[in-house]
């Protein structure tokens, strides 16, 4: 197997699992009032610029600055960063779970697929039976939850999905994860001054909410998007749209292993609909062309 084909899985499989573990980390820290959602981005933020940058300047001294090419992100990967960021913890407090990770995800599947299609890359018709197969098996995951959802907490999740797309394909194009991804959270700064300036007298901060922000925002926001970024060269656009399918399937068995939650039938067969899926969509255009 091809050495730049198993550090594309491994760095993949490492951002699902802190994509899943940010998803949890904001359900204990929101979900059980802990933190107000203003509070809960500055702080994530915060604590992914601190980190970021922190390993930036160690991975500095270790290189030779001179042969070395810095990208610094954009303002607008920034700003499609902070939309997302912002609008998630938003949404989250005004949806159920379930009905926000089924608008979340599909907004990000539909964003990602239509811009990959408006470029003119077609899917072979493995990937579209791929992506049905994963779509269904996460529709299945979350039907029980689903509810009559407020119109404020749709658009929010939308929001939410298509700035991730958006910020998921300018990744795409990095050519260096780490800077690009620090400097992303750094130039969020200027978004948070004015959310905390309208949100100062709605604050509410426990120790333990903090403490679940700043772990949300140095390792499963700050490292996994740089993870995230660096696995991407090596992903198609609807590859990489695809495998997101796989994070309430993770998160779900998380709080298996970790909240002692039951394993139920329906998160079993779903798990083999949603990772079936992936492995169609990835393997199954090789393999079936030849």
């Amino acid at each position: 197997m091809n050495q730049n084909y198993i550090k594309t899985i491994s760095f993949t499989v490492f951002a699902l699992f802190a994509f899943a573990g940010n998803s949890v980390l904001c359900r204990l820290a929101l979900g059980e009032n802990l933190i107000d959602s203003a509070s809960f981005t500055v702080i994530r933020l915060l604590s992914g610029i601190m980190i970021l940058f922190l390993i930036l300047i160690l991975k500095n001294k270790a290189i030779n600055k001179k042969n070395h090419i810095r990208t610094k992100g954009s303002w607008l990967a920034a700003t499609m960063l902070f939309i997302y960021a912002i609008c998630f913890s938003l949404g989250y407090i005004i949806l159920d779970t379930g009905v926000g990770a089924l608008i979340l995800f599909a907004s990000v599947q539909i964003s990602m697929l239509i811009v990959n299609l408006i470029k003119g890359n077609k899917l072979h018709y493995s990937e579209w039976l791929g992506l049905i197969i994963s779509f269904f098996g996460f529709i299945y995951l979350v039907l029980p939850t689903l509810m009559t959802p407020s119109i404020s907490g749709i658009i929010l999740m939308v929001l939410s999905g298509i700035a991730w797309a958006f910020y998921t394909l300018f990744g795409r194009e990095s050519q260096d994860p780490l800077s690009d991804t620090a400097y992303n959270f750094l130039r969020t700064i200027p978004f948070l001054l004015i959310v905390l300036a309208f949100s100062f007298k709605y604050v509410h901060l426990t120790n333990q909410g903090i403490l679940l922000a700043i772990l949300s925002g140095a390792i499963a926001s700050g490292l996994g998007y740089t993870i995230w970024y660096i696995a991407l060269n090596g992903l198609s656009v609807s590859q990489a749209a695809v495998v997101q399918l796989s994070v309430p399937i993770i998160a779900a068995i998380g709080g298996v292993i970790f909240a002692n939650e039951i394993i139920t039938q329906r998160l079993v067969l779903s798990s083999l609909l949603v990772l079936g899926g992936i492995l169609l969509m990835i393997l199954g255009k090789k393999y079936l062309r030849k």
